[in-house]
């Protein structure tokens, strides 16, 4: 979180964060990350770690949430730390931001691509470059499988 500080909007990098959800703690469920997340209008950090020790993930100015279609903002951005910290913002190309239910959470998209998805159980993910963000794949492969998963909100 720390040395993701600077990458967010000026308006939160003063803020104090907290941990929402993490499968250590609170076992792997797509489901309960949703119940564990703070209010509405609350920014999500969401931070992974494959089974093959990469880091990545992605920021949501507002909670991560189930929902019938796309939402959030242009603030909304993937990051990869493989090996130094990489950030890809917002395209402008569309607006695919965030889309999940209970069997899938969709992160960037276009062209049936997702710039990171995360199945029902949180044990299966995958990553592709998406016109959302022009991103590169946050993995070393397209496919992963996941090790730890934490969201972070504001306190």
């Amino acid at each position: 979180v720390p040395q993701l500080g600077s990458q967010l909007p000026p308006r939160l990098t003063q803020q104090p964060w907290h941990l929402l959800y993490s499968t250590g703690r609170d076992g792997f469920s797509l489901r309960t990350l949703y119940r564990s997340g703070a209010r509405p209008d609350s920014p999500a950090l969401l931070l992974i770690r494959d089974t093959e020790a990469q880091a990545f993930g992605a920021f949501s100015a507002s909670a991560i949430r189930s929902s019938s279609g796309f939402y959030g903002t242009g603030e909304t951005f993937l990051f990869s730390f493989c090996p130094e910290l990489k950030v890809f913002r917002w395209t402008g190309r569309n607006d695919f931001f965030l889309k999940g239910d209970v069997n899938l959470l969709m992160v960037g998209g276009g062209s049936g691509r997702f710039g990171l998805w995360l199945d029902g159980d949180l044990h299966h993910g995958g990553s592709q470059p998406c016109e959302t963000f022009n991103n590169e794949t946050l993995s070393h492969r397209e496919e992963f499988y996941i090790q730890d998963l934490e969201m972070w909100g504001l306190a």
